[in-house]
């Protein structure tokens, strides 16, 4: 069956193609009575504008790229989903792209290579730095998301990564808590988000004037749930007196939870808990997890919007955060 096109309208209309597609695009004047009627032979012969044309006479493409560190990390999956969404509110099209945090595949989606001619990119890098960034041959438009990766020209949307730590440390400290474990120190690789989450909570401390203890630091190999259960059990091992724990991710604090429950400690009661990022699984934990809740989409939607010319197209562009609070930190299940 062939497609159905403007002029096989025009025709059931009695109108001119012009006509019609004043209709469809919202230009020109058309009296209510036959747009009325132009709309109902749309809809009787079933005519779908040929978007990739109209993309195409407008200079677009009308897709957009995004490049994220691990989809099997639910935080980025959940932030696909968000950009997925505002895009589709926008009529533009996803592709989606995983790097694994690896400076060549960040390389080649910066400066798009094997993939289609796109409208925008949206990258959230952990290898590349500003200036490898500074430097890219490619011209698209490119939006960073994530992490402060030193002075740049682009746009970026991030969380305030410092202040959100120390609001999460703060929030244990008014129950009362002393002695916080910070788990998601990163000693090799990239480890920016480590960096200001740890400055976060030095400075919550220090505000405190609780004096900060080495022996309270976990250091992690990668933000998963086996690396917050191991950082837990060494700090149980070396006997280590605790009394909350931040961890600087939601999976890091539910296997650092585990561990806990596992030994019989009463979370809160005996330790309270929070993570970062409040992921849909913090809600169904058991205790349910208290987390630093960044807007993601808000995130998602300045993004899109910097890349559709719908917000100011250069500078920091820094999302709000809440504290979620749940169980593991004396909130209702």
């Amino acid at each position: 069956m062939s497609r159905t096109t403007l002029k096989d309208v025009a025709e059931r209309v009695g109108v001119s193609a012009k006509t019609v597609s004043n209709v469809v695009n919202g230009t020109g004047w058309v009296t209510d009575e036959l747009t009325s009627r132009v709309r109902a032979a749309i809809e009787e012969l079933g005519y779908r504008p040929n978007v990739a044309a109209r993309n195409l006479r407008n200079g677009r493409s009308g897709m957009i790229a995004v490049a994220l560190p691990d989809l099997s990390q639910p935080y980025f999956a959940e932030l696909a989903s968000d950009l997925v969404r505002v895009a589709q509110e926008r009529s533009v099209t996803v592709l989606i792209n995983q790097t694994d945090g690896r400076e060549d595949a960040e390389r080649r989606i910066a400066e798009g290579v094997d993939i289609p001619v796109m409208d925008g990119l949206i990258l959230s890098p952990l290898a590349l730095t500003a200036a490898d960034l500074e430097h890219r041959v490619d011209t698209t438009p490119l939006i960073l998301l994530g992490e402060h990766i030193g002075e740049t020209a682009l746009p970026h949307v991030t969380v305030d990564n410092t202040a959100a730590a120390r609001a999460a440390v703060e929030h244990l400290i008014g129950l009362g808590r002393r002695r916080i474990a910070a788990i998601g120190v990163q000693q090799e690789g990239p480890n920016e988000t480590s960096l200001l989450r740890l400055s976060g909570y030095r400075q919550a401390l220090a505000a405190a004037c609780i004096p900060f203890d080495p022996a309270l630091v976990g250091t992690v190999d990668s933000y998963r749930r086996a690396d917050g259960a191991r950082a837990a059990q060494r700090l149980r091992d070396a006997g280590t007196a605790v009394d909350g724990i931040f961890a600087f991710n939601d999976l890091l604090a539910l296997g650092a939870m585990h561990v806990m429950v596992s030994h019989g400690v009463r979370v809160p009661e005996e330790v309270a808990v929070i993570g970062f990022d409040d992921i849909d699984e913090a809600s169904y934990s058991t205790p349910t997890l208290s987390s630093v809740s960044p807007d993601t989409l808000a995130l998602a939607r300045t993004a899109i919007d910097l890349l559709t010319g719908e917000a100011p197209a250069r500078g920091m562009h820094v999302i709000p955060f809440a504290i979620a609070q749940r169980a593991s930190s004396g909130g209702e299940q």
